[in-house]
This record gives C-alpha cells, sequence and structure tokens, in this order.
C-alpha cells in the first residue's frame, strides 16, 4: 500500500547534530533549539501546522477485557466482574462503567488487535512509544526518539508563539518515567513538562525550562519556573530584549506571549466547560491538551495515571496507575473508581474537540503500554492483606481508541479469540499506530536521523497506516 508523505526536513549536518545531544546540561535550551530550526525553515519543508495530536497515555497498561474488548460468553475466571453495555453504534459495546463513551462510540475507533512482545513495563513503554524494537526489554531510558520528540524535530521550523510538544506529567515524574526521552535527537526535543494539578485553585506552569541569556557579564540565565507575568515585567522594565539575539529573544518571546499564557489559563475557561471535563487532574488536563492544539502546539501527551487526587479518597485496595495486578488492587474496586474519572475526561475531549471544528485537524489516540492478562488472578493483596481479584501484563493483545484526525470513526478494528488472548483478525503493530499518525501530520515516516554513531535511523523501520481508519477518498 503506498502513501504519499509531505517530507519533513532531512536530518541535521552531524555537527549540529552533536551540538545538540551537547545540550542537555543545563536542561532544554530554547534559543539552542531555535538556531536548529532556523537550518530546518531554510530547507522549505512542507508540513501543515495545522494537524496536531493529543496522546493520552495510560502507564501501567489498561485491562483491554474490561474495557473495550469484554468476552461476556467465556468463562468465570477470564470475563470480569462487569458487563458489557450497548453503544449509539450497532455491534459496539463497551464496559457499563463507561456510559459516556457509549453515548458517543460513533466518534471514536476502537482498535483491538494491536499486540508486540514486551511485557515489561520499561520494554513496553519504549515499544509503544517509539514504534522502535528496544534495545533492552526493561528500563524507559529511549534508546530511540519518542514519537512526540520526532515530531519537534520535524515541525521545528513551525513557530506559533506556543512549543512544538508539550506533556503534561504527574508531578516530579521526568521524561525517562514514561520513556519520552528524545535518544540520538538530543534534549532540544524533549517535550516542554507541564507538572501538577490543574485542578487546584493555586495551579501555574511550574516546570518552564531555563532560557540561556546574555547581558554583558551580569545575568547568564533566567529561569521560568513561576509567574509569567512577573518575567514579562522584569524583561520590559531591564531592556534585557535589546541585548539578545534574535533566537533568544524568540525563545523569551514564546514563552511570556500572550498566546501561550492564554493557552494554559484554564480560568478562561468557562465553568460550564470545566465542569463537563469533571473538576479533577485528569478531566483539566485534558482540557489543557484542547486549549493547546488550539493555540497551535503540534503534540500533546496527556498523562493520566492516578485517580486517588484531587479530592479523590485514596483507596486501600487501589493502585496509583493501571498496573492491576492483584497483588497491587482490587481491580473489580479499582476500576469503580477510575473507569467513570477516565470515561468523564476522555469523552469531553472527544466532544469538545468535535464539538469546535477540530475534528479534522486534531487526532486523539488513547492507549497505555499493553492489555492485561485475560486469564484473572488471585493473590493477596500487598496494602489489604487478603485474598483479592488482578490482572497481570498482557503484550499479546490490547485495546485502544483514536477519534479525530478526520478519520472514519465508530468502527471497530480487529478482534481477538473468545478469550481475548491474541489477534485473530486484522492483526498489527504500534508501527501500524504511529505510521497512521505521521500520516495525518504530513511527516515521511521513511525519513531518517543519525544516531550517536552518525547511522541513519528511519522513524518507523517498518509499518503502514492502519486503512480502515483513513478517511475516504
Amino acid at each position: 500500500m503506498n502513501f504519499s508523505h509531505p517530507r519533513c526536513p532531512g536530518p541535521m549536518l552531524r555537527r549540529e547534530f552533536l551540538a545538540a545531544g551537547a545540550l542537555g546540561t543545563g536542561g532544554f535550551l530554547l534559543p539552542d533549539l531555535f538556531r536548529m530550526q532556523s537550518h530546518a525553515a531554510q530547507q522549505g519543508a512542507k508540513i501543515d501546522p495545522e494537524t496536531s495530536i493529543i496522546f493520552v497515555w495510560l502507564p501501567g497498561g489498561p485491562p483491554h477485557m474490561d474495557m473495550y474488548d469484554m468476552k461476556p460468553d467465556a468463562s468465570s475466571d477470564y470475563r470480569g466482574a462487569f458487563r458489557p453495555i450497548r453503544t449509539n453504534v450497532p455491534g459496539i459495546e463497551v464496559c457499563e462503567l463507561l456510559p459516556r463513551h457509549a453515548a458517543i462510540a460513533d466518534r471514536f475507533s476502537v482498535v483491538r488487535s494491536i499486540s508486540h512482545t514486551f511485557a515489561d513495563h520499561g520494554g513496553g513503554h519504549k515499544r509503544m512509544m517509539t514504534g522502535r524494537i528496544p534495545a533492552t526489554p526493561v528500563d524507559t531510558v529511549n534508546d530511540a526518539p519518542a514519537t512526540g520528540s520526532i515530531v519537534a524535530r520535524c515541525r521545528e521550523f513551525v513557530d506559533r508563539g506556543v512549543p512544538n510538544y508539550v506533556s503534561m506529567n504527574p508531578g516530579g515524574r521526568t521524561n525517562d518515567v514514561f520513556a519520552q526521552g528524545p535518544a540520538y535527537l538530543g534534549q532540544a526535543y524533549l517535550p516542554f513538562n507541564v507538572e501538577g494539578d490543574p485542578s487546584v485553585p493555586n495551579f501555574v506552569v511550574p516546570n518552564i525550562a531555563p532560557v540561556a541569556m546574555a547581558r554583558g557579564s551580569v545575568n547568564d540565565r533566567i529561569s521560568l519556573l513561576g509567574n509569567l507575568d512577573r518575567i514579562q515585567r522584569n524583561i520590559d522594565s531591564s531592556r534585557m530584549m535589546e541585548s539578545m539575539d534574535r533566537y533568544q529573544q524568540r525563545a523569551v518571546s514564546m514563552l511570556t506571549s500572550d498566546r501561550a499564557k492564554k493557552a494554559f489559563d484554564l480560568s478562561l475557561e468557562s465553568d460550564a466547560v470545566r465542569n463537563s471535563y469533571g473538576r479533577h487532574c485528569w478531566g483539566q488536563r485534558a482540557l489543557m491538551a484542547r486549549r493547546l492544539v488550539e493555540a497551535g502546539v503540534s503534540f500533546v501527551t496527556v498523562v493520566m495515571e492516578n485517580p486517588y487526587q484531587s479530592g479523590v479518597p485514596a483507596l486501600k485496595q487501589g493502585v496509583y496507575n493501571w498496573d492491576s495486578h492483584a497483588v497491587n488492587c482490587h481491580i473489580w474496586d479499582d476500576l469503580q473508581v477510575r473507569l467513570p474519572i477516565y470515561d468523564q475526561a476522555v469523552t469531553a475531549l472527544i466532544e469538545d474537540v468535535y464539538q469546535r471544528g477540530m475534528d479534522k485537524k486534531t487526532m486523539i489516540l488513547v492507549t497505555g503500554e499493553f492489555g492485561r492478562t485475560p486469564r484473572l488472578e488471585n493473590t493477596v493483596g500487598s496494602q489489604t492483606g487478603v485474598k483479592q481479584p488482578g490482572r497481570d501484563h498482557w503484550p499479546q493483545a490490547m485495546s485502544l481508541i483514536m477519534a479525530g484526525g478526520g478519520m472514519r470513526t465508530g468502527q471497530i478494528i480487529g478482534s481477538t479469540n473468545s478469550k481475548g488472548e491474541h489477534p485473530v483478525d486484522r492483526p498489527l503493530t504500534p508501527n501500524d499506530l504511529w505510521a497512521t499518525v505521521y500520516r495525518h501530520l504530513g511527516i515521511d515516516f521513511e525519513q531518517s536521523f543519525p544516531d550517536h554513531g552518525g547511522r541513519p535511523m528511519p522513524i518507523l523501520p517498518f509499518g503502514e497506516p492502519i486503512s480502515e481508519l483513513l478517511p475516504s477518498v
């Protein structure tokens, strides 16, 4: 199957690549990034900057057989405690704890047949985040660039007053925890991290990258970690802008511009909109993601890991992420808290994107690193001290949903066997998923970038866009 792709900027010269790899000492230095962006712009890249991705990441591994691929006719040691319910699309069913999904099933597609072979969280994260076979089956430090970093590299010429790659992570979590690193692309392609809970009244963007500054021998760096208005006033009063070169000026202007400040400011949304997403960390992160792509961000990662925050009491038999081993949690009790919060946040995001007419340009992808074992386990919980049900890691089968992006929605792609163990129809890999994403963004995924040894490494070594999702010609 052949598809035409507008070409993204070609590989950097080796000396530029080595310079990019040396950036990490003091953090993500935006002026250095913009110097490389200038080089890319001179190559005349032909990518539509209006397209974007909202990537909802569910670390730990969501249980496919308790969400989107239920097996009510399987034996009790497989099927789980919840029943499937019908949706507004005949033939599509979802878990009873996802009633909002059921109401808008015509606006997303369920993919049930992606699988891989990495059962460790580290290997699973790397496999899913990069579209490449990781060098090691464990650890989450990338040996290949995460997709968001590839997008940032291919769109480094795009200047819309906001970062091209943003990630909303739990507080204190680094990019390496979720395999979001840029690997051999260099630190300039790390995501612009936004930590914390946007639902709290005193939320600010707490982790804005430092920007290298020069004003004689006095100022060497301004740390943009606090209030952007205060920083803007300081810069204006000291006339520091006049002493910076154009790349440094652009770095500061981006992070102190009204466009950037407004993109992160949820107070500009009505109470009705904020309430529709849920006054919770997950919901408000999803809302911020919509605001960011609306402002021009190309790739936003929304981490939905721990539901026990924003006033939700911790459940003794619950677990902070989606890693629902019996030793970690009572899976049914945990899902009764987790899934309603997830249901509201994700469906509000999908509906909002469609209602605002963003569904052609913005693609939404919701997934974790793998599914869970079809057969239930019963083990003594580490917190409860009693036997409880759970599911282990299972990369042989998983389910995910996709919406927007001009895709054909309201369908199920692929299937698993009667016990949910492995694909039997339309087997796919993470590479097919990312090929679909790159096609939407106009990125030629056959392009190569040099690794640390100077060897050309293709964006994707294999994979094709999922044809069932592509718009009809």
